[in-house]
């Protein structure tokens, strides 16, 4: 996670009341910052600086009438991590699940534990852009025929 933020996320900074923090706080503290597609996003970061976060970095993300979508949680990723960081969010088995906000989305990262992803190709091709679905049925049947 980020140890200095960037100033238009420290212009957002609560500065009173119960989550209220300064620049000293680094990444911890509650923030208001107009999103990329013009809501209001307020964050809620924790850096794992504290013992009990168990070295889990934490961002929530919500909006005053809806989720935030794709643009907004990738917009957020990159002003509290760097690129070379990745995060997740989880879809817990449902006997997990806690819902205390109904349009609130969460971005974790553990500092003790790299990010284990899947390889890219399960995903797509990287180095062919994006595609219609019948350009990548035919990318993926050239591939299949390629492989040993």
């Amino acid at each position: 996670m980020r140890e200095i933020l960037p100033e238009r996320v420290q212009t957002g900074r609560v500065r009173t009341g119960p989550m209220a923090s300064d620049a000293n706080d680094g990444a911890n503290g509650k923030f208001y910052v107009l999103g990329p597609n013009g809501a209001v996003l307020t964050i809620v970061a924790n850096d794992a600086s504290d013992p009990e976060a168990l070295g889990w970095e934490h961002v929530s993300v919500s909006t005053e009438r809806r989720c935030p979508n794709w643009p907004e949680m990738s917009f957020v990723k990159t002003l509290f991590w760097s690129d070379d960081e990745g995060v997740t969010q989880f879809h817990p088995p449902i006997s997990e699940y806690v819902n205390n906000h109904p349009f609130c989305l969460h971005l974790w990262r553990n500092v003790n534990e790299p990010l284990r992803l899947p390889p890219s190709y399960f995903v797509g091709m990287k180095d062919h852009g994006e595609m219609s679905n019948g350009e990548r049925f035919k990318a993926f049947m050239e591939m299949r025929k390629a492989a040993p």
